[in-house]
């Protein structure tokens, strides 16, 4: 049997780790004044942090989170310290662990050299439970560090830790962040949990500078929040501009992936592989006649039609190529909709010999992009056997849950991803046999709506057709 892949592990010392976070924080006893005020958008906003061009790890600013803009200051007081604050950042820098709390979290380092903090080093924070979360190092002086969120972050933001000499001696955790997407947002804003986390996380951070310094606390620490509430929306949900610009960031993103590796991707080596036949309305032997069940089928593959609305849909440029094609996937989940990227590989349209039997088949693949909660490919084709006149819609997929991106999300696939993914599967089979046989009886065809330039599919207004095939009638 394989190894666990690391989010099972990860997984698995969640309720150990929370639990003595719990533990821990039911008998806190170190003096906290700890408030929440409204604030204004133009007072709290972090400073600037530019991207290096053409870096594959995408900051995730604050514009890209969802929810208040939360504007978090804790703060401690130390007297009698026996180092200066140039000291203890430069302490901190050799070891981010060195004051860390164990049971919260561990900063491994993925960029940079050991021993010292420099602008554009990163980290993974290991966390109990799905919450490791990837930063970089934005900003150094020799009494402070800042640190900005990734792609795959639980907040979209930075954080700054800073010192500064004087009596007593002053440090200080400063962050500005929005949580990363709606779940973030659930367990943070509403559920409380990741909230209640942190708040205690950071204090114990607190009380160890203390330990460090050699000195003692002076007071209660000291937590502010300045809460900004969400701004209106600029564009409604699946406006033109929130999907053009979503689309777009598709174009500089890798596979999430290594495709040169395609031969260890198999079932022994922890991965998903699949693969599903459904019987289409059948045509007359030979070739594929230009208006029958193959050449149906293969349109509404090309178009994107085949999947059910309430679960997928898909956001791309009609105009451009199939292959090498972009695509927005907008996963639809128990009310939630969940963006993720693939893009077109090959598109193939061939003449096979199958155990000795001439077949037709006309179809593509599409893999996952760096971001997505899964890793992959899905092959879709139409068959024609042209001994028979017999036609099929097969899907062969190779799918595992994606190592990096939303842990939260990485969590849910690996816990309810499977029976989602067969789901999907066994939905969009029936209904490329439901929409081939309406066609071909005369109701029409199923139009991708659009916004601007873009295609929005499958269509969503199919409720007459739909209540037709299942009744019967027609």
């Amino acid at each position: 049997m394989p190894p666990a892949p690391r989010f099972l592990r990860t997984a698995a010392r969640w309720p150990l780790g929370i639990g003595l976070t719990s533990w821990r924080y039911m008998w806190r006893t170190t003096p906290t004044h700890r408030r929440e005020r409204p604030g204004a958008l133009s007072d709290h906003m972090p400073p600037a942090a530019p991207e290096p061009p053409g870096d594959r790890h995408r900051l995730q600013p604050v514009e890209d989170g969802v929810g208040a803009l939360l504007h978090r200051r804790y703060h401690a007081r130390i007297s009698g310290a026996e180092m200066t604050a140039t000291e203890l950042i430069a302490r901190l820098g050799e070891d981010p662990n060195r004051v860390s709390p164990s049971e919260f979290a561990r900063f491994e380092k993925v960029r940079g050299a050991s021993g010292r903090l420099a602008v554009g080093d990163e980290f993974v924070v290991r966390m109990p439970g799905p919450w490791d979360g990837p930063v970089r190092v934005v900003g150094t002086t020799a009494t402070s560090y800042r640190l900005a969120t990734l792609d795959g972050h639980l907040e979209a933001g930075q954080i700054e830790f800073s010192a500064a000499d004087g009596h007593p001696m002053q440090f200080t955790i400063e962050s500005w962040a929005r949580s990363g997407d709606r779940l973030s947002e659930v367990l943070y804003d509403r559920l409380r949990m990741s909230k209640e986390v942190q708040f205690h996380m950071w204090v114990s951070y607190l009380e160890r500078i203390v330990e460090l310094t050699g000195g003692r606390r002076e007071g209660a620490i000291d937590v502010d929040t300045r809460r900004v509430a969400p701004q209106p929306p600029r564009h409604p949900p699946f406006a033109r501009a929130d999907v053009t610009a979503l689309l777009a960031d598709l174009a500089d993103r890798p596979l999430n992936f290594d495709l040169a590796r395609r031969a260890e991707y198999t079932r022994a080596n922890g991965w998903h592989i699949d693969a599903y036949c459904q019987p289409l309305a059948g045509e007359a032997p030979g070739e594929p006649l230009p208006d029958g069940a193959f050449a149906v089928a293969t349109r509404l593959l090309h178009d994107y039609e085949f999947p059910d609305p309430d679960l997928v849909r898909g956001i791309y440029d009609r105009e451009g190529p199939l292959e090498g094609r972009d695509m927005l996937l907008e996963v639809r989940w128990h009310g939630l909709r969940l963006h993720a990227g693939v893009r077109v590989g090959e598109r193939f349209d061939e003449r096979a010999v199958v155990e000795g039997r001439e077949v037709q088949v006309s179809g593509w693949n599409y893999r996952t992009l760096e971001g997505h909660f899964e890793m992959g490919q899905m092959d879709y084709a139409v068959w024609k056997w042209l001994d028979s006149g017999r036609v099929e819609f097969r899907i062969h997929a190779f799918a595992r849950a994606a190592r990096t991106g939303n842990p939260i999300l990485r969590l849910g696939f690996a816990l309810i991803g499977r029976r989602e993914q067969v789901r999907f599967a066994k939905t969009a089979c029936r209904r490329m046999a439901q929409l081939v046989t309406a066609e071909l009886r005369g109701r029409g065809e199923p139009v991708p709506s659009e916004i601007g330039a873009l295609t929005v599919a499958p269509a969503a207004d199919l409720p007459a057709l739909e209540r037709k095939l299942s009744d019967g009638s027609g």
